[in-house]
């Protein structure tokens, strides 16, 4: 999968921005605050309708203006797609090949990027629901089963906990949405256990090639334990649900367990582990996705440099294929250059504008 063109007018700083990426490694350079994340953000707003920093669109339009457009031009083993995204007003329209899309979510897996940033460490060091949408969002991309398990799924547990908020929860009203529950939730227990199966031993390798040794475990924890029934489990905390006013069991409580040398990474693992932790598991999606769909999505990295030695930045290179496409953020790369690999495109950005790309060597 290789960007070809990204376009932004009104984004956050870039007023008027055209990105030509090469299909190989891209080094985007520049102070801070002068639009290298918006970049990387723009892409994955555009792919995905969501922005890593913020849930509020509005944040996401330039000083003084209302709207804010996107385009990409994509090019995948099989097919060209072009994806235009536009906001304004409260109001987001997304067109695939020129095809206005009536449901925003049927844009996921459309362009497939894997995005590390900073604030990823979260995955390793926050709670539980953090987790948990990492794992929605990035089966969403591979499983438009999975998605609509999760919608359906998320449906009918906002329908249950009105009821139970009620106080007119009665057995056999309940038993409505226990029923589309555990028919969902079954969907969404079985794909994420064999999603993060599959991840936790590509992050295993990851992580034992960027830390040079220490040994890394990633386990799916279910709400309800493995070989048990959700429709069973709904139903014996009926009576607790009904007290509480809530839906205490299911898969909207699931977590997933990191370890680090045997013990837990949240608690237990340095800042410096917790990084290279967040980012073996975005070097392990980045295979997971490749073995599934059989292409590379795009890799964007923001600020990895900063977060990684020389000697763990070379690991880093060494660790992802020559077949990927990569755009990597930085705001100095003259100390650096040992660390990066062969020949790589150099963009530099200030104030919003971008500097033409040029091929340099290492």
């Amino acid at each position: 999968m290789h960007l070809y063109e990204l376009r932004c007018k009104d984004f956050r700083c870039l007023e008027d921005l055209r990105l030509e990426p090469s299909p190989g490694l891209n080094i985007i350079r520049g102070r801070n605050a002068q639009g290298k994340t918006s970049i990387l953000e723009a892409i994955l707003y555009a792919a995905t309708s969501k922005s890593h920093r913020t849930s509020s669109e509005s944040e996401l339009v330039a000083h003084g203006t209302e709207r804010f457009s996107l385009a990409l031009k994509v090019q995948r083993a099989d097919r060209a797609v072009d994806i235009d995204a536009n906001w304004s007003r409260g109001a987001k329209r997304f067109k695939v090949n020129g095809v206005a899309q009536s449901r925003i979510s049927d844009i996921l897996g459309q362009v497939r990027v894997v995005f590390f940033s900073p604030e990823d460490v979260g995955l390793v060091k926050d709670g539980p629901s953090v987790r948990r949408k990492f794992l929605d969002m990035e089966l969403s991309q591979l499983n438009r089963n999975y998605l609509h398990a999760l919608q359906r799924y998320r449906q009918a547990l906002r329908q249950r906990n009105e009821l139970l908020r009620s106080g007119k929860a009665e057995a056999d009203l309940v038993c409505v949405w226990d029923e589309q529950l555990a028919e969902h939730g079954e969907t969404i227990r079985r794909e994420r256990a064999d999603f993060v199966r599959e991840l936790g031993v590509g992050a295993g390798r990851a992580y034992d090639r960027i830390s040079g040794g220490e040994p890394l475990e990633i386990l799916y924890e279910g709400d309800v334990p493995p070989g048990d029934s959700l429709s069973e489990t709904l139903q014996l905390s009926l009576d607790s649900d009904i007290r509480r006013k809530t839906t205490t069991r299911g898969p909207h409580r699931d977590d997933v367990q990191i370890k680090v040398n045997l013990h837990p990474a949240r608690t237990y693992g340095s800042q410096g582990q917790q990084k290279s932790i967040a980012l073996a598991i975005k070097l392990a999606e980045l295979e997971l996705v490749k073995h599934r769909t059989k292409e590379y999505p795009i890799l964007m990295l923001d600020e990895v440099l900063s977060e990684l030695d020389d000697n763990r930045a070379e690991r880093l290179f060494g660790a992802i294929s020559g077949d990927v496409q990569c755009l990597l953020t930085t705001t100095e790369l003259d100390d650096r250059r040992n660390t990066i690999p062969g020949e790589h495109e150099d963009f530099f950005v200030d104030c919003g504008r971008l500097s033409s790309g040029s091929r340099a060597k290492r």
